[in-house]
């Protein structure tokens, strides 16, 4: 079961790290165009990570349903842990409505907005380790 867990938090930090610098391209992509500057290669590059990192969040979603199949079924914590777990692939999967419009040239949105819109993800990860470190139910 140590294989799984490791294979696990591999998938989750592979896709964690797509989470964290897809809003970053956002962030490039907005100022980007404000300026007049081609845009192409940082849809391209977001299209790529997205699709990668989607990949990488499936496999940490079945590898984390094994080991709570295999562990059972935990106390509250568990459960908060994973409705953060949920928020995340919620997150993840706007962050592809956001790279679908990059790519077809219509994201609105001031980099302002794409920096506030990426804590969003730190604060959802923050929750989650919370409930899978402290454990705090």
């Amino acid at each position: 079961m140590l294989w799984i867990k490791t294979i696990h938090l591999l998938c989750v930090m592979a896709w964690l790290s797509g989470v964290f610098y897809l809003p970053r391209i956002f962030v490039n992509y907005a100022q980007a165009r404000a300026a007049g500057e081609p845009v192409d290669r940082l849809a391209s590059m977001a299209f790529r990570l997205f699709r990668f990192t989607t990949i990488l969040a499936v496999f940490a979603i079945i590898f984390g349903l094994i080991l709570w199949l295999d562990f059972g079924i935990g106390g509250r914590w568990l459960h908060w842990k994973l409705v953060f777990v949920l928020l995340l692939a919620v997150y993840h999967l706007e962050c592809g409505r956001q790279v679908m419009r990059m790519r077809a040239g219509s994201l609105q949105g001031t980099p302002f907005y794409f920096r506030v819109f990426n804590e969003i993800s730190v604060l959802i990860v923050f929750a989650i380790l919370v409930f899978a470190v402290v454990k705090p139910f």
